[in-house]
């Protein structure tokens, strides 16, 4: 697997920069990954951009806590795409999952779903359960209220959890999605063994900031994040 095209190249840090969301887009053309992922306040900067490029533009909705309502991720979902937006990861509502209210967690989901298709029919929507808050029986019911929600991908995690992606997890999450929807692993994969690991287990997408060093066989810090 050309694991280059696995990679949402990503910078989600509070103090990024226009000029480090440019080298952010630049690399990832030269690198020849699948997209960006940025904060949604550079989502048209991407965009433009990337606009001569395969590379296509990811960005957040409720991120990275999850606690908006659906209607709020809805909205922010309807700008994202209409500035080029590619794909939104959003973050489940962690607490009704908590809860054991199933049918919010659902219904949260379906409003991002709904707004992302409605925008661009080809948006594809990637939901962040946020694996590190989870037991694996949680982790299992996210998943398939995901599937039932019509998302695309379910995903591990932010990156600013207390801890991001496991082999357990993605495993996990592989054996609920079946070939029904995609899975993508981010948080702490810094180096080409972990991400291969990762794919073995199931993931077909990685959320990662270290991406030049994973096809690279660099090694870099693990520090948890993306």
């Amino acid at each position: 697997m050309n694991i280059a095209q696995t990679v949402d190249h990503t910078l989600l840090k509070a103090n990024a920069t226009k000029a480090q969301i440019t080298e952010l887009c630049n690399q990832a053309m030269e690198y020849k990954f699948k997209t960006v992922c940025v904060p949604t306040c550079y989502v048209a900067l991407a965009s433009e951009l990337l606009k001569d490029s395969e590379v296509g533009v990811t960005t957040v909705v409720g991120f990275p806590l999850g606690n908006e309502t659906p209607a709020s991720k809805a909205f922010q979902t309807t700008e994202a795409v209409k500035n080029g937006a590619s794909d939104i990861d959003t973050v489940i509502n962690i607490g009704a999952l908590k809860d054991g209210d199933y049918e919010l967690v659902q219904a949260d989901i379906e409003a991002v779903v709904k707004a992302a298709k409605a925008a661009d029919a080809k948006t594809i929507v990637k939901v962040i359960i946020e694996v590190c808050y989870l037991t694996d029986e949680e982790i299992a019911k996210a998943t398939e209220l995901v599937v039932a929600a019509g998302a695309d991908f379910v995903k591990t995690s932010t990156g600013f959890g207390t801890s991001g992606a496991t082999l357990e997890s993605v495993t996990i999450m592989k054996k609920v999605a079946g070939n029904q929807i995609e899975v993508k692993a981010a948080g702490g994969i810094s180096d080409a063994k972990t991400a291969e690991a990762m794919i073995e287990a199931g993931a077909t997408r990685l959320g990662v900031s270290k991406s030049i060093a994973i096809v690279t066989g660099q090694k870099v810090e693990n520090d948890g994040s993306y």
